[in-house]
């Protein structure tokens, strides 16, 4: 099983070239960032886990940009979104950004995607929440489209345009893998329509997701598919809990840590590291 770590790229915390050369150095294989390009002062939303917004969903750096800065910091680790929110991107700029990266990296981005939970957000950028997975649907399979077809194009009921080019295309080929994240009722069928891997937020609500992978798997294979990987998003910080999580055939654990100043966060990351030598 690999390791990797989520965090926030927040202003006031370790900055990003900072805190990948360290994951790098402990031995951690990926690291993502989580974005929001805003949070509404008089949302009306609330937070999923329950009472006030947290500071670093409020004053977090673009996670393209937090990537571009730790990429010339490192040389192996993988770096990616931890969810980018596609629903409020525009598809043709995406694409581009990813593929610069990836294609000045050597090949090293993981490109998170999700749906998103705040109506507000989504609806400064003209996204309706109803309609937000039809819409992150299109706009993902127009952006494979550009990163593989040498004239792209894509047809749609939200995303349209004829012929382009665009380049760079990705190091990786076909391209950078897309990792559904979100555990709803409709996502296996997200992950199979245009998903390379699945990334469930588990955040020590389960004890395991081999039910949840088997039929995934099932599916994959009515479909014509492989098995598909599975990362899981707030791994538990627990041996025991990693050990069966590696037993169920998952393939990579993402511990969240919280932003945070580098005399608090480097102690835990070498207390992460342990924790991962000690699972193997």
């Amino acid at each position: 099983m690999q390791y990797g770590l989520c965090i926030f790229p927040a202003d006031f915390a370790m900055p990003p070239a900072e805190m990948a050369r360290a994951a790098e150095e402990r031995g951690f294989g990926a690291l993502l960032f989580p974005e929001h390009t805003h949070i509404p002062s008089e949302q009306k939303t609330p937070w999923p886990s329950g009472g006030s917004v947290p500071p670093e969903y409020i004053r977090n750096l673009d996670p393209f940009v937090a990537m571009a800065s730790a990429f010339g910091a490192t040389k192996t680790i993988e770096l990616g979104t931890g969810i980018c929110l596609v629903i409020q991107r525009d598809p043709i700029i995406t694409a581009k950004e990813v593929a610069s990266l990836d294609f000045l990296s050597g090949g090293r981005v993981l490109f998170g995607v999700g749906g998103g939970w705040n109506r507000e957000e989504m609806g400064n950028h003209g996204t309706r929440f109803e309609s937000r997975w039809a819409l992150m649907r299109e706009r993902v399979e127009a952006m494979k489209a550009i990163w593989t077809q040498e004239k792209a194009t894509y047809h749609g009921k939200f995303v349209n345009f004829d012929a382009i080019w665009s380049f760079p295309k990705p190091a990786r080929k076909p391209h950078p893998p897309v990792i559904v994240g979100g555990d709803g009722p409709r996502t296996f069928e997200r992950v199979l329509r245009y998903g390379d891997e699945w990334m469930p937020n588990v955040r020590g609500q389960k004890t395991s997701v081999k039910e949840e992978m088997d039929r995934l798997n099932e599916m994959a294979a009515k479909a014509g598919r492989g098995r598909i990987p599975v990362s899981l998003f707030y791994a538990p910080m627990d041996a025991a809990a990693l050990e069966r999580h590696k037993k169920e055939g998952v393939r990579r654990a993402l511990f969240y840590v919280a932003p945070a100043a580098k005399d608090v966060l480097l102690p835990k990351l070498d207390e992460l590291a342990a924790l991962t030598r000690q699972v193997g």
